[in-house]
């Protein structure tokens, strides 16, 4: 018994309108030639410097540059660890400034966008919205200054509590509150900011999903809990990675401009510690051997926080 043999479908090839392929390459060629300024800026100022992380294991010295500077090995890292008591306070007070930061300052924009999503009124959402974006373009010298004015030794509330014969309160100045005083700056300065991502993702949640909660008999609370936090889990996750990538960076410029006539071993960071043994001690080896650690630790925290997010089942900052 034959069979017949059926004819096999091939797919046909489409062919594209003559002149579309020629149009996309240069649509694509133009915005090529866009990406190019900003990828030189970044490979000249990014990735070029990190050459320059050989003198963690030189005993480098300016007027002789990296080519002729005494090679260290590990003698840096040496002195950090086992000679040094400064590196020690420097990396303690970084590590408490940080928990301080994620736990009490990195959920306040969620907040404070929740809060100014359930805002009625647009124009008074977008009123509170530019005060509280405000403090964000004041740079950390306007922001010290201002502090130092309202509760320095002489500030406005030490005048009104000497007016009113109610002694004076030392804030400015005291190593005691030294970390409660950045951490209030940085949320004046900050909070109002960091909400604009929230407010963006917020706006993308469909209304219906309220709208059939509520026809559910869900409350505004479990609304909130069911529907709007699951938006933003995704962002919060992504954010917390980056937050985390540079954990050990607690605002060099902030904490530089108020240790004068302060207790190093309660004001220091790492990136002061950086600062006061290169710039200011000539010790570049050392501080440069500092900062790597502060990099490769950095990496560290990245890669582990974005594998855990794939385990809870986002994306991260990159995908699997």
């Amino acid at each position: 018994m034959t069979t017949v043999d059926q004819p096999v479908d091939r797919p046909t090839k489409v062919k594209e309108p003559p002149g579309k392929p020629r149009a996309a390459q240069r649509r694509n060629r133009a915005l090529f030639w866009f990406a190019v300024p900003g990828t030189v800026l970044l490979l000249l100022f990014q990735y070029v410097p990190l050459l320059g992380n050989v003198i963690a294991f030189q005993d480098y010295q300016p007027f002789t540059g990296i080519m002729h500077s005494r090679w260290a090995g590990l003698d840096n890292f040496d002195i950090i660890f086992n000679g040094d008591p400064a590196f020690l306070h420097a990396l303690v007070n970084t590590l408490e400034l940080t928990v301080i930061q994620v736990v009490f300052v990195f959920p306040l924009p969620i907040l404070l966008a929740l809060l100014l999503n359930s805002l009625v009124s647009d124009r008074v959402k977008r009123t509170i919205q530019n005060v509280l974006y405000l403090p964000h373009f004041l740079s950390w010298v306007v922001v010290v200054a201002v502090f130092q004015q309202m509760l320095g030794n002489g500030g406005l509330l030490n005048v009104f509590l000497q007016a009113h014969a109610m002694g004076t309160w030392n804030i400015i100045g005291n190593p005691e509150l030294f970390k409660t005083l950045l951490t209030s700056q940085v949320i004046w300065k900050d909070t109002g900011w960091a909400t604009i991502l929230f407010l963006a993702a917020l706006s993308r949640v469909d209304t219906d999903l309220y709208e059939a909660a509520a026809v559910d008999g869900a409350s505004r609370l479990r609304q909130t809990w069911h529907v709007t936090l699951p938006a933003l889990r995704g962002l919060v996750v992504l954010l917390l990675i980056l937050r985390l990538g540079d954990a050990l960076s607690v605002g060099f410029e902030q904490i530089v401009l108020q240790q004068t006539g302060m207790d190093k071993n309660t004001t220091e960071v790492l990136d002061t510690y950086v600062y006061n043994n290169g710039l200011v001690a000539g010790q570049w080896g050392v501080s440069a051997a500092v900062g790597l650690i502060k990099g490769l630790v950095g990496v560290v925290l990245v890669l582990g926080a974005n594998k855990i997010a794939h385990l809870l089942g986002e994306e991260g900052i990159y995908r699997k």
